[in-house]
């Protein structure tokens, strides 16, 4: 089982590593070995994938001498992921993060909205310390499961000297948050860093690291009012593709109540962002309702370049997954106390 570090000891060296569990198919659990996608995701709890790979922990020279704690913050299919589980994750990383005997954390978590929660916690908290996403596509019941060797290369991430910031490991490859993306339904590795390529990977339990780690500024007031805030401000994400016709925008404003406004609009644009005539009028329309919107591209590589004409904002390179959030993270931060 994991062991627990002496509390409230600020002398001590910073030797602790906290792996923090939200579910996924890391956690998931099949009837049968051979089966890859019928299982149910959140059924392993998080001490037991930890005390899973601590015995080949200790061997590595990397993880040496280290001691682990572990917490069950949520146990869920990270397609349900929303801002419920998001606050008690940001308060709970940033619980640990101001503990001296902490290095680093790692997060497991589900494979499909995990670009999103790296984003917003390298967002709002910008760690100093490392915090390292690890995620499986094989359940833990898999016949060989993929979740251990990313659990383990997430730990050696998390213990690499200098490591800051909020990054994700997955098949041995290293991906910063502003730039990792799922990029396959399948596959073990899954993820990609676009035009960015990875930060690093891993080899042997050591980071091989090609770019710098994530910087940023942590905004205190914004993680607070996160916190106390049980409904974010509504924003959606759609989509321009041959025959929009904006139906789906003018819903959304039909749809829009006093109690849960629609405030913001990500729309992912064909090619260089480019919209359907009938959906930028529709679009148009909204933003003069005082609606905001922000144009990003459906495209996996590359992002919108601005045109002198545009009459809508782009999502400053955002996918539009993190647009999404970074538009809710905006209205929030905008609005009165």
């Amino acid at each position: 089982m994991p062991q627990s570090a002496p509390a409230d000891h600020p002398n001590l060296p910073a030797r602790t590593l906290v792996v923090l569990g939200t579910g996924g198919t890391i956690a998931g659990r099949a009837s049968a070995v051979g089966d890859n996608v019928g299982y149910t995701a959140g059924e392993v709890g998080v001490g037991h994938l930890l005390a899973g790979v601590q015995g080949m922990a200790a061997q590595l020279h990397t993880l040496s001498g280290w001691v682990f704690e572990a917490e069950q913050v949520a146990q869920v299919d990270s397609k349900d992921m929303g801002p419920a589980v998001w606050r008690s994750l940001l308060a709970r990383v940033a619980h640990h993060l101001v503990r001296p005997e902490v290095a680093g954390l790692v997060v497991t978590h589900g494979t499909d909205t995990l670009e999103e929660t790296a984003w917003l916690l390298q967002a709002v908290l910008a760690p100093a310390k490392p915090v390292v996403m690890a995620c499986a596509m094989r359940p833990a019941t898999a016949l060989v499961p993929d979740g251990p060797q990313n659990l383990m290369d997430a730990l050696c991430v998390a213990a690499t000297p200098g490591a800051r910031g909020v990054v994700a490991v997955c098949a041995g490859q290293v991906h910063q948050a502003g730039h990792v993306q799922k990029v396959h339904t399948y596959r073990l590795d899954a993820f990609d860093s676009g035009d960015a390529g990875p930060l690093g990977c891993v080899e042997e339990g050591r980071l091989r690291a090609w770019q710098p780690w994530p910087e940023g500024t942590a905004d205190r007031p914004l993680f607070q009012r996160l916190l106390a805030t049980t409904a974010w401000p509504r924003v959606e994400l759609i989509t321009s593709h041959a025959g929009a016709d904006g139906a789906v925008v003018r819903a959304l404003l039909a749809a829009s109540l006093p109690s849960a406004p629609l405030r913001g609009l990500v729309v992912a644009g064909t090619g260089n962002g480019t919209l359907h005539a009938d959906l930028l009028t529709a679009l148009a329309d909204a933003q003069a309702a005082g609606v905001v919107v922000r144009r990003g591209t459906r495209c996996a590589y590359g992002q919108v370049v601005p045109g002198p004409h545009d009459a809508l904002a782009d999502t400053g390179g955002l996918s539009p997954v993190k647009a999404r959030l970074a538009l809710v993270l905006e209205l929030l931060a905008a609005d009165p106390c």
